[in-house]
């Protein structure tokens, strides 16, 4: 028994020497040697509150209160630099691992990452690193709220070979498998996938389930399947997007029986439509800068949506009070919607618009301007005992309060058609010249919308 208290006595004390042998090395010595090692790598002031060796659980240098930048682009709580045992007797020094807590990575560091990636690298690196952990990081971009995150990377001679990234509150994964050897240009396989998610950029859109399978080459990112599920139908697609001399990505969606009311309502302070939506379309986009991406887009949807309403404008009431103008409010309820979206950058077109419901149909045109002002017209007929001619409405107002009324020509028409052979088939029959008038206007350089 004595034996065994001896043994456990000699444990203590080693495992106390070992504890308290790091505070007796004065590493407050070599601090600013390392701060200023790091600025010039960087090329940005690195600053250290600590440096600590430490040897359990393992030997270790323990780097706390790191801040790289004029404005603290990047700052770390601690850092844990953990060597190979193995390599401590060779020339050749290798990294078990390095250890991040709680990283606050600003949009403004990519600046310093940039400049560093371009440095030229002609000598082999002195020191090899077989794993990062990152804890509790967290990305601070202006205009996007995205989730704190751990992380594991695996590297190859300092470069990525895999990876594991999960978000704290477990609602997003992503992992990163090795390269394919036989495709030399193949970086790595990428798998995305999410739970009860909130995009980040954009409109607050919930995605109920989403998987992405992307493949990184040394310029160009390929999703070759984009799944998501969300507002009760389903979005799929692809893109490609390559950064050689710029920014340009391509691509092509698909949506199926989306209930658009919610997600339409995050885009503008009132519900403009509501309905199950289809469609399918392509796109493409190119930009010096990937955040400029969006401001150049350029995409055709086809798409239909069906038993909907759509608010703000009635449609039949306004083609029906030919003298009246200025409709506002009310609603047009419809059993299927359909034609192309054309998106150039911030600007709309609804081209070859279709409504049909019960005893009215219309067809037209209608723009969005980025301002969100409405422009277009619309002609509506409304079928009673007797067919009416189809009314061209006037669209206009803003995309939150919208205004619909009988075009200019389409008003002197009825008044003069009133007027000459009475209400009723006289009235339809001046809509009809005037309508026509308009139009043979419009081919000769007038606007048509008179």
């Amino acid at each position: 028994m004595n034996r065994w208290k001896r043994r456990a006595v000699i444990a203590g004390s080693v495992l106390a020497v070992l504890f308290f042998i790091p505070f007796l090395i004065p590493m407050s010595a070599y601090l600013g040697q390392v701060e200023q090692l790091a600025a010039d790598k960087l090329g940005a002031p690195v600053s250290i509150d600590a440096l600590r060796i430490a040897l359990l659980p393992s030997p270790r240098l323990n780097i706390e209160g790191l801040v790289i930048g004029k404005n603290k682009e990047i700052s770390v709580e601690r850092v844990a630099v953990v060597p190979a045992i193995t390599s401590l007797f060779s020339d050749g020094k290798v990294l078990s691992s390095v250890q991040v807590s709680k990283p606050v990575i600003h949009k403004t560091a990519l600046e310093i990452l940039s400049a560093l990636s371009k440095q030229p690298s002609t000598a082999p690196a002195a020191v090899n690193v077989n794993q990062i952990i990152v804890k509790e990081a967290r990305l601070e971009w202006p205009g996007i709220t995205l989730p704190e995150f751990n992380a594991e990377i695996a590297l190859a001679a300092n470069k990525p070979k895999s990876a594991l990234i999960n978000s704290l509150d477990g609602k997003l994964e992503m992992k990163l498998t090795p390269q394919n050897k036989l495709q030399k240009d193949k970086l790595q396989t990428i798998t995305l996938s999410a739970n009860k998610w909130t995009v980040p950029l954009g409109p607050p859109l919930l995605i109920d389930q989403l998987k992405v399978d992307m493949v990184l080459y040394d310029n160009r990112l390929e999703i070759s399947r984009l799944n998501a599920a969300l507002y009760k139908g389903k979005v799929s697609g692809n893109l490609i997007l390559h950064w050689d001399n710029a920014w340009r990505m391509a691509g092509k969606i698909r949506v199926d029986d989306l209930a658009v009311r919610e997600p339409v309502s995050l885009m503008s302070k009132s519900t403009n439509v509501s309905g199950r939506l289809f469609g399918n379309g392509s796109f493409h986009a190119s930009a010096k800068e990937p955040a400029k991406l969006a401001d150049h887009i350029n995409a055709d949807f086809r798409f239909k949506v069906t038993d909907g309403v759509l608010y703000g404008l009635d449609l039949a009431r306004a083609a029906t009070m030919l003298l009246h103008q200025g409709q506002k409010g009310g609603e047009t309820r419809f059993d299927e919607l359909s034609g192309l979206l054309n998106v150039a950058g911030k600007q709309y077109k609804f081209n070859g618009l279709k409504v049909t419901s019960g005893l009215m149909t219309a067809s037209g045109n209608v723009k969005i301007s980025p301002s969100k002002n409405l422009d277009g017209v619309v002609e509506v007929e409304v079928k009673r005992s007797v067919s009416m001619a189809a009314i061209p409405l006037q669209i206009s107002g803003t995309l939150d309060n919208p205004t619909v009324f009988p075009t200019k020509a389409a008003m002197a028409g009825a008044l003069a058609g009133t007027a000459l052979l009475g209400p009723g088939v006289g009235t339809s029959m001046g809509v009809k010249a005037g309508s026509a008038l308009s139009k043979l206007k419009g081919l000769f350089g007038g606007s048509g919308k008179q």
